[in-house]
């Protein structure tokens, strides 16, 4: 690996964890275009990206395990589903044609655009719920909700990279009757547990750039603790401004490459 990308991975992985502390998201949705850009494969970039994550992840969730904040049990009826669904989801992303895949991931930035949105609209619901009266309970019938929750997320993180915090986030809040704190938390140990999953499917397949997932990951750890600390001075409409213009433009570039590679196939 040449110099000069350890110190791009570096800076992508720093800004990667600047991204997850102000916006509460894994930092995959920057690290795969980024490693795609460096020449990786979509599923290398992938693959590497949960390494990244799964670094970056486990920080904050020990902090929390420290600190007595974390629910140990609810966090491992999460992860259930999704340990399976994300292993199983990296040999599907192996199997599937590059530009597809590519393809996907494109999809899947333009939706975070409406599910950032929506993360935003349901935590808004649950303060004004909360500071009322106590929570009305999960919507729907608990063990089916952490099913589809944990499922969700955990394919998400196996075949795309991604932490899934977007997904998980609301999905607590709407099927589960979870504070938002309590979910946040909980998304973070979720995300440990799918990443290490993720992990294992790409590692079998060979798919992973352990270097470059560990510079990512460094990177990630050190970004995080800056943007906590420089969040409050900036507006929360800046913030998601900010965020929209980034997945537009990664978005357009993912849909680009994949143009690419349909065209060469």
């Amino acid at each position: 690996m040449t110099p000069s990308a350890i110190v791009f991975l570096s800076l992508a992985g720093l800004v990667s964890g600047v991204l997850a502390g102000f916006l509460g998201i894994g930092g995959g949705t920057l690290l795969v275009p980024v490693l795609v850009q460096l020449g990786f494969l979509p599923v290398q970039a992938t693959a590497t990206s949960s390494l990244a994550i799964l670094m970056t992840a486990s920080a904050g969730s020990l902090q929390n395990w420290r600190m007595g904040l974390l629910d140990i049990r609810q966090v491992l009826l999460l992860g259930a589903s999704a340990v399976v669904t994300a292993f199983l989801a990296t040999f599907v992303g192996d199997r599937l044609p590059q530009y597809l895949l590519l393809t996907g991931f494109g999809l899947l930035l333009l939706s975070n655009l409406y599910l950032v949105s929506l993360k935003k609209r349901v935590i808004r619901t649950a303060e004004f719920r909360e500071g009322r009266t106590a929570s009305t309970g999960p919507a729907i019938h608990p063990i089916v909700a952490r099913i589809v929750t944990g499922a969700i997320a955990g394919f998400m993180a196996g075949l795309f990279g991604v932490g899934g915090g977007v997904i998980l986030v609301p999905l607590q809040i709407l099927l589960l009757g979870e504070s938002i704190k309590a979910a946040v938390r909980n998304s973070l140990g979720v995300i440990v547990i799918t990443s290490v999953s993720a992990v294992a499917g790409h590692a079998i397949n060979q798919n992973i750039d352990f270097l470059a997932g560990l510079i990512l990951g460094i990177g990630g750890l050190i970004g995080v603790q800056f943007s906590t600390r420089f969040l409050p001075r900036l507006s929360d409409n800046t913030v998601t401004q900010l965020f929209r213009a980034l997945l537009l433009l990664l978005s357009i570039y993912i849909f680009w490459q994949a143009w690419q590679l349909y065209s060469a196939v």
